[in-house]
């Protein structure tokens, strides 16, 4: 029997459906959401969102709802688990990463330490 795991990143539906907008703005079918972590922001690591065309050979690839979500094998240990959302409150409307592996993350919720 196969046991069924949870996706390593996971995409929710207003975060699939926020980039399927901001594709059909770019008007490229062809680009995939890049998510990545690098050192710096007030907490030591900071989230990058952008736009890709290409898949490396170390990037590992997340689908929801026909939106493709990449990401290299270093960024996904940092991320392993998390979910991005994106979410419109009075404040404003950002991508947020929900990451259980972030042990504090700075107010801005785009940086975080392990």
């Amino acid at each position: 029997m196969d046991v069924e795991t949870a996706p390593a990143l996971a995409l929710t539906e207003n975060a699939a459906k926020r980039v399927a907008w901001l594709i059909k703005q770019e008007d490229d079918s062809s680009l995939m959401l890049r998510v990545s972590v690098s050192g710096g922001g007030c907490s030591g690591f900071q989230y990058g969102f952008s736009f890709d065309k290409a898949v490396n050979p170390d990037d590992r690839t997340f689908e929801r709802d026909g939106v493709v979500a990449v990401i290299d094998e270093t960024s996904l240990e940092l991320l392993a688990g998390s979910e991005i959302d994106f979410v419109e409150d009075l404040g404003g409307s950002s991508f947020q990463i929900r990451n259980p592996n972030a042990s504090s993350s700075c107010g801005c919720g785009s940086s975080f330490a392990i």
